[in-house]
């Protein structure tokens, strides 16, 4: 039997076959990955280190929104969040977790024994259990360590070196962070040694960080050293004001802070950090498992001096500490 096809209906036939073909070569497109991200902060003041880990990924190849998306969790500085938040982004199978600190990380460790996590933490992640070596971590997780914690009893000892003629220094804590009591004994251990005193300010708001600035007034305390923590990392433009309205030297770990108006620190780069987080997740998505990636241990320690904030603040910055600074901005 002859069918006969007439010509509307052939090419009814060729149109319905066209438009097909487009559809049929996006159903054989291969779904984007997903990367998880998970940070106690916020998103306002999370974009150092977003820049940083998308950096890291497009060296990689990786372009958000191009060939791989992000599902973004924060906690709103609500720790108590963080183990729905990680939760969540296990129940939506995300290719790999990238951490933002050493809550976020833990929070995501108990939740997934499978998906690759990455983590940027300052703070021993043996110490605090997070892998079972730096050189061969084992297990879903690996990451950066930037050891920033460690770097407070230094960061006493420059600061005085900045105001010599105080005898006291203020250091700044978030007690809620689990190295808070490892950073405050290094930091009241060392200070006997150079003749200092040192007054101890907890903070876990803004309120609080705002309370403590008054206190260092009140007690004549002579400049303050801010602990590593993500509220304080996440608030550095706060932190700055409080400094400049109070004329009261202050220092953080991060470059960033004094690119920002701070008026020193000692410690690595936050975006940098970020970017070494970006590259391994990068290299996870291409198929490196966790367990074949080392922890990677910050390498590049600079002093920064901000001379503008420094005249600012009335302050002579000794020619030896400017001739060791790896970078003063002028």
């Amino acid at each position: 039997m002859t069918v006969t096809i007439g010509r509307r209906e052939l090419l009814a036939a060729l149109g319905g076959a066209a438009a097909a073909c487009p559809l049929a070569a996006r159903a054989q497109q291969p779904a984007m990955p997903v990367i998880g991200y998970l940070n106690n902060g916020s998103p306002e003041s999370d974009a150092l280190r977003l820049t940083g880990l998308r950096r890291g990924l497009n060296e990689i190849g990786y372009v958000e929104g191009r060939n791989f998306v992000i599902e973004y969790r924060w906690a709103g500085n609500q720790a108590d969040r963080l183990p729905a938040l990680a939760a969540d982004l296990v129940q939506l199978r995300v290719a790999v977790i990238a951490a933002a600190g050493l809550l976020p990380a833990r929070a995501a460790k108990a939740a997934t024994t499978s998906i690759p996590i990455v983590f940027s933490v300052g703070a021993d992640p043996v110490q605090f259990g997070l892998v079972a070596s730096l050189n061969r971590p084992r297990g879903n997780l690996t990451g950066f360590n930037g050891f920033v914690g460690e770097l407070g009893a230094k960061g006493l000892a420059l600061l005085h070196e900045l105001v010599p003629g105080t005898a006291t220094i203020g250091f700044l804590e978030n007690p809620n962070n689990p190295v808070f009591e490892v950073t405050t004994r290094d930091v009241l251990a060392a200070a006997p040694a150079i003749g200092l005193k040192v007054q101890i300010l907890k903070a876990s708001t803004d309120r609080e960080i705002d309370a403590a600035f008054v206190s260092l007034v009140q007690a004549r305390t002579g400049a303050l050293l801010i602990g590593n923590d993500l509220l304080f990392n996440n608030r550095f433009e706060q932190v700055i004001a409080l400094a400049a309205r109070y004329a009261i030297p202050t220092m953080s770990s991060w470059r960033e802070f004094v690119v920002a108006g701070g008026l020193i620190s000692y410690g690595p780069s936050l975006i940098e950090q970020y970017r070494q987080v970006g590259l391994y997740t990068g290299r996870i998505l291409k198929g490196e498992k966790p367990t074949d990636l080392p922890v990677q241990q910050e390498t590049k320690i600079e002093l920064i001096i901000n001379l503008k904030t420094a005249k600012t603040l009335g302050l002579e910055v000794p020619n030896k500490l400017l001739a060791t600074a790896d970078e003063v901005i002028e």
